[in-house]
């Protein structure tokens, strides 16, 4: 698609939340050059993100690790942008304490069946019933009474507290312990057919626009503030530090072997009918 200025249309998808929104601020302030290519977000939850790549209908999108099982025929993954928890992660939350063989026999209210917290959970406790809600709404509805667990992903995982529920699991302490490497959750996948050049540059841009957040740390945290629902400034930086950091701006050799390992079992488990290939886009610059 064209525009009238003549540059190329690239969409880029990512989450309402603190941390995509800080590594996107470069790209979103004009301070990082796009050369040939127009960029615009996308602002959607990931499980809608996942859903849009599953049908092909965006040119980069932040993904659940966990759907790129079913998208690796149709996208790389960059090797920028991933959010990696680095032995924390998703929380399994409840009105009351409760052991993991509880939380077995619960109904767990999850964000999506595609992302990566919900095949984390899986891997930690197998078969369990699960409910899918808009991520949003499960912190307040476990609080309530009305779901008797939830998996908690973006800033609920910081301020659960407050709302007088107990944290049973954290997701990313558990694979830490189980593996050693850090709980792979969300990265960006870039669609193959828009050829090696095109891949290339807009991978290299997009890393750029990470970099110069990184580089500009205040004034990106500030942009980043008004998708921060509602949490202060320490909060949103507590939050954009957790999972804006060195894998972000390459996975290495860790990170990579991360992926590898958490699809490796999430087929070994049955929950992904196939392992796929992990294959990284190579950036220029």
């Amino acid at each position: 698609m064209a525009l009238e200025t003549g540059k190329r249309l690239i969409r880029i998808g990512h989450s309402p939340d603190p941390d995509d929104a800080f590594m996107f601020y470069g790209l979103a302030s004009g301070k990082v050059p796009t050369g040939e290519y127009a960029i615009e977000q996308v602002l959607d939850d990931i499980e809608s993100l996942n859903r849009l790549a599953m049908r092909g209908e965006i040119e980069v999108t932040a993904v659940s690790i966990h759907a790129y099982a079913y998208l690796s025929d149709r996208y790389l993954l960059l090797p920028c942008g991933a959010s990696m928890g680095d032995g924390y992660g998703p929380i399994v939350i409840a009105r009351r304490p409760m052991d993991l063989e509880e939380l077995r026999t619960k109904t767990v209210a999850v964000p999506g069946r595609l992302t990566s917290a919900s095949l984390a959970l899986r891997l930690a406790l197998g078969e369990v019933a699960t409910e899918v809600m808009p991520f949003d709404a499960i912190l307040p509805a476990v609080a309530r009474g009305e779901q008797e667990a939830g998996l908690l992903i973006h800033e609920g995982q910081l301020t659960y507290g407050q709302s007088g529920v107990h944290k049973i699991v954290d997701l990313g302490e558990w694979w830490m312990r189980d593996t050693g490497l850090p709980l792979p959750l969300g990265g960006n996948a870039i669609r193959r057919d828009l050829g090696g050049r095109a891949i290339s540059d807009i991978g290299t841009i997009f890393r750029r626009s990470i970099e110069f957040g990184l580089n500009n740390r205040q004034e990106a945290l500030t942009y980043a503030m008004d998708f921060g629902r509602g949490i202060g400034r320490p909060l949103a930086d507590r939050f954009v530090d957790m999972y804006v950091n060195d894998y972000t701006l390459d996975y290495g050799a860790r990170g990579r072997r991360a992926i590898e390992t958490f699809l490796a079992r999430g087929h070994v488990s049955g929950a992904l009918s196939n392992r796929p290939a992990v294959e990284f886009a190579a950036l220029s610059g």
